[in-house]
């Protein structure tokens, strides 16, 4: 009888060590990931991205060369900002990249790294944009990347199921949008900028469910003069 008694508390204490860690473990990468385990929204409005204060997100990324960009808040030797926006297709997305060309270089020359996350797959990121916008893009060196399954826009808590008229826009247009966070999971972000120091904290955060509404150029040196 004791010999029976040992062996199932010994495997008591076995299934509680696994559970331990699997409950560790996905904790762990709740933290890692910011709002990784915040359900996508249902729509714009409703989504729940971080905060400034809120400690900036580890996540993965494509670079227009397919290579996986690791975004790690940790060990970070500059401030970092982050510019989200829906696609190459979308015409509010480029007008709003083609404004920032203003102050593209203002931010490099302050020793800040900007990136450009589209939902767009790695070879669209470029292709996809409007031929004025490219031209922009291509001259100032942009670091496009690709958040195609909406790993960024999960963390960062701005993820929301893309109404059904996108894809029908995108279908009617002839877009070539496949591959993307729309195609792939129905997922778009809203579009944002997180601005983000060396502490790994988000210092500021800008959301708006309106798409069509944008930080503009001025407003973003603003906080940049702020990191």
């Amino acid at each position: 009888m004791s010999q029976v008694f040992l062996k199932r508390a010994q495997g008591a204490l076995h299934l509680g060590f696994l559970v331990a860690v699997t409950v560790s473990l996905a904790c762990s990468l709740a933290m890692q990931a910011g709002h990784a385990d915040v359900p996508i929204a249902a729509d714009a409005m409703s989504v729940q991205p971080l905060e400034a204060g809120d400690a900036a997100p580890y996540f993965t990324v494509r670079d227009t060369e397919d290579e996986a960009f690791v975004f790690d808040p940790s060990a970070l030797e500059r401030p970092a900002i982050f510019i989200a926006f829906r696609g190459g297709w979308c015409p509010y997305c480029n007008l709003h990249l083609s404004e920032l060309r203003h102050v593209l270089p203002e931010l490099k020359d302050m020793n800040i790294d900007v990136y450009f996350l589209s939902g767009d797959r790695p070879d669209q990121l470029i292709a996809s944009l409007q031929p004025e916008t490219k031209e922009d893009v291509e001259k100032l060196d942009y670091i496009l990347l690709s958040d195609a399954d909406a790993s960024a826009a999960i963390a960062f808590g701005t993820a929301f199921r893309a109404p059904p008229r996108v894809s029908e826009w995108l279908d009617k247009k002839g877009r070539d949008y496949a591959g993307s966070s729309v195609d792939r999971h129905g997922v778009l972000p809203v579009p944002s900028i997180f601005a983000i120091g060396t502490d790994g904290k988000i210092a500021y955060a800008y959301t708006n469910p309106d798409y069509k509404v944008r930080l503009s150029p001025d407003e973003l040196m603003d906080v940049a003069k702020s990191l």
